[in-house]
């Protein structure tokens, strides 16, 4: 029955309304089952019931015109258990309720399976045959592959119909919520505006070329006016952002130079490719590059690859940039929002941003931040095609888009959007105050960077270090191996900004699924496998010349740490500092008097959280990586929408091991820093200062948020609600626990800022 499951599949998928998509099931269900009915009842919470919104069988009078309560009938009992119900006579059964309106009174035979989508019964789908006899199993299987299958397009069916305002039954419906993720708190209320990118570059043919040097030429002048573009994107968003942060615009175009994208390009085309197929092949072999590396920063570039190049594709299909008309109120929608997107708009108009696909991480996430401007992001259930023109809430906090709303619900969200922006003005006075708690306990905060964007808006909000900063970013935009020489300049430039503050830098951290364009590796099991300080400890000549970099970036501002990432026992770290002080004596033999630097490990596997002592007696300091602990301590991909929801930082396995690691470090006087989302998240900074975390470190943005509440509690009240929570066996209690402290604490407008879960 494979067969049959794919093409009921496809042309579900390729229906345009509910109507038609569970027309097609019940009659295509009943045709390959031979069975005298096929029904399909959704849930509409306006009834409270299952409504009959389609039939092959039954008396189509009844359709959209009778229902059944939540816990009634045969139907209420399939979705109650959330599994199948297979009856020979259903008649007979105790929760069997007859609706006469249905004509089903002569069916004996009833299979009904639950329509589940994200845990939620949305429905149940229906067989019934007048002989009196249980469907067997293959026809049961049949109907539950069926059931998952089609669970995702109903609800997107669904929510096409709420977006325009009516439930299953037809019922009027408001305040329509879609979950995603924040990408910038705040609050916007406007009218959404949909764009879509002008040229596709999944939909460019092979094609060859018979005047290579023309190509190439005409290539070229493409190439000149995007980069042009980008300059003047740079100019135009002058008053809006700090020069580090407009040079993303400069990034962008450098992208495009002889030495990166462009000259890949332009060999392609001497090979008898056309200017666009040659430009579709590199920039797919780029994307998929970032696509596959592991860390979500590093992955949300492939959103910048993709745009730069769908710009390009418009000048070489000689078409003219569309440009809209926009509202006062103007939320911008995209299946995938790209920074140029952003400033291409004119700010005085921008509300709001809502992005399908992409991260918190993302380059238009961090502008929108820098900006003050609510984004939501990874909104994957949004019908987007409905959505234009729409009336919409976002909710930057929570990370929920909400269409129709009522007026009760605007209301709330105008007082909101009031409250925050004294909110925010009283956060600007904290810039430069100490980060001590109201009983005189200080707690360092430091900012995990990146981008040289990622500098300017840290300083900007009062960061006292660095404590984290990725080192990968010159290695994947590199066609190979960057050289010593090139990384000192890229080590300098953070170094001095940052000086005389410390600066701590990770070394390589690729392999696995976060492999380099010129150093793929395959693995069945890429998240065990060979990566992190395995694949530099393999390779020793890339690390001592990592290494030698940072040491000679260091000269005479002694700001370095050097950190080893994914450590999983003290051979690596004896290892690792063989090498180091290799590098370091390498140069002091060429005249170069750098001083070695303290080296840390961090904790990001259970092989050292119960290591931790053993590896602090021969570091100088130790930091916890929260996000890859948390992920192989739950063995969940936080990225994986189907367990997403299972990751969380406030698990109680997860704040035992953090526990355990700040004792065993201060055991041997070595401060412990965590430089984790879950740093950033202003109830879970109040635990971590309790466990007695010397250093939280975070994105800029929750840098003030995090201060805020740190200053409005004691250690001693941290302490005590640390000692309550260690008792409680699940998140969702320990969760309450401290959003009630926050509240009590009089910081009750920080629970609505983004959390780690």
């Amino acid at each position: 029955m494979l067969g049959e499951l794919r093409v009921i599949v496809q042309r579900v998928s390729a229906a345009n309304d509910l109507d038609t998509a569970l027309s097609i099931i019940v009659s295509c269900v009943r045709e390959t089952l031979h069975t005298n009915v096929c029904s399909v009842y959704l849930l509409d919470t306006d009834v409270d019931g299952y409504v009959l919104m389609a039939s092959e069988g039954l008396n189509k009078e009844a359709i959209r015109q009778v229902s059944l309560q939540a816990d009634e009938g045969l139907v209420g009992l399939v979705a109650k258990n959330a599994e199948p119900v297979n009856l020979k006579d259903a008649s007979n059964h105790p929760s069997y309720y007859y609706l006469k309106e249905t004509g089903e009174e002569r069916f004996n035979a009833f299979l009904g399976v639950p329509i589940i989508h994200h845990r939620k019964v949305l429905g149940v789908l229906i067989v019934q045959n007048e002989e009196v006899r249980r469907f067997d199993e293959s026809e049961e299987a049949f109907l539950v592959t069926l059931s998952a299958q089609l669970a995702g397009l109903i609800a997107h069916a669904e929510a096409t119909g709420a977006i325009a305002g009516r439930s299953p039954s037809g019922h009027k419906v408001t305040d329509t919520r879609f979950q995603g993720v924040s990408g910038s708190s705040g609050v916007a209320i406007g009218r959404a505006m949909v764009v879509f990118p002008q040229s596709d570059l999944s939909q460019v043919p092979e094609r060859r070329v018979e005047d290579v040097e023309k190509e190439i030429e005409f290539f070229t002048e493409c190439l000149n006016a995007v980069q042009q573009d980008m300059r003047a994107l740079h100019v135009k968003v002058a008053n809006q952002l700090a020069e580090e942060e407009r040079q993303l615009f400069d990034v962008y175009a450098k992208m495009l130079d002889d030495d990166a994208l462009g000259n890949e390009v332009v060999e392609r085309i001497r090979l008898g490719s056309w200017a666009q197929g040659a430009l579709a092949y590199v920039a797919r072999e780029h994307i998929k590059a970032f696509e596959m590396i592991d860390d979500e920063y590093l992955r949300a570039r492939s959103i910048d690859v993709k745009d730069l190049c769908n710009r390009v594709l418009l000048y070489l299909q000689q078409k003219k940039p569309f440009i809209p008309e926009y509202s006062e109120e103007t939320i911008l929608v995209s299946n995938e929002l790209t920074p140029s997107m952003v400033a291409e708009l004119p700010t005085e108009k921008l509300k709001g941003l809502i992005s399908v696909e992409g991260a918190g991480n993302s380059h238009v996430a961090i502008l929108a931040r820098t900006m003050g401007i609510p984004t939501i992001m990874g909104v994957s259930d949004l019908p987007l095609n409905q959505l234009d023109g729409k009336k919409i809430v976002i909710d930057g906090y929570d990370g929920v888009v909400i269409s129709n709303p009522s007026s009760e619900v605007l209301k709330n969200y105008t007082d909101t959007i009031k409250e925050q922006d004294q909110f925010a003005a009283g956060l600007e006075n904290l810039k430069y105050k100490p980060c001590e708690t109201t009983d005189n306990h200080r707690v360092t905060l430091w900012v995990n960077t990146g981008l040289v964007s990622d500098v300017v808006a840290s300083l900007d909000q009062g960061a006292e270090g660095v404590g984290l900063f990725r080192t990968e970013v010159p290695f994947i935009v590199n066609e190979r191996f960057p050289s010593e020489i090139e990384q000192t300049e890229i080590y300098r430039r953070q170094l001095e900004v940052f000086a005389p503050k410390k600066v701590t830098m990770r070394t390589l951290d690729v392999g696995g699924d976060k492999d380099l364009p010129y150093f793929p590796i395959n693995e069945a099991n890429p998240f065990l496998g060979w990566r992190g300080i395995r694949v530099t400890l393999d390779h020793p000549e890339i690390f001592i010349s990592q290494v030698r970099a940072m040491l000679r970036a260091s000269h005479k501002l002694e700001n370095l740490q050097i950190m080893l990432p994914m450590i999983s026992s003290v051979g690596e770290v004896y290892s690792a500092m063989q090498l180091i002080k290799r590098a370091h004596s390498e140069l002091l033999q060429e005249n170069l008097p750098v001083k070695l630097p303290p080296v840390g490990v961090m904790i990001e596997l259970p092989a050292a959280v119960y290591q931790t002592r053993a590896l602090a007696k021969i570091v100088d300091f130790v930091s916890v990586g929260s996000n890859d602990l948390t992920q192989y301590l739950l063995a969940v991909d936080r990225n994986n929408p189907r367990v997403a929801d299972i990751y969380s930082a406030f698990h109680p396995a997860v704040l035992g091991a953090l526990h355990h690691v700040v004792k065993e470090s201060h055991l041997e006087q070595r401060s412990v820093s965590i430089c984790g989302e879950m740093a950033g998240d202003p109830g879970a900074a109040v635990l971590l200062i309790a466990m007695g975390f010397d250093i939280l470190s975070m994105n800029s943005a929750a840098l003030l948020r995090v201060k805020s509440v740190i200053r409005n509690v004691s250690l001693s009240a941290a302490k005590e609600l640390l000692k309550r929570v260690m008792e409680m066996d699940n998140t969702q209690s320990i969760r309450k626990a401290v959003d009630l402290m926050l509240y009590n604490s009089g910081v009750d407008r920080i629970l609505r800022s983004s959390r780690t879960n």
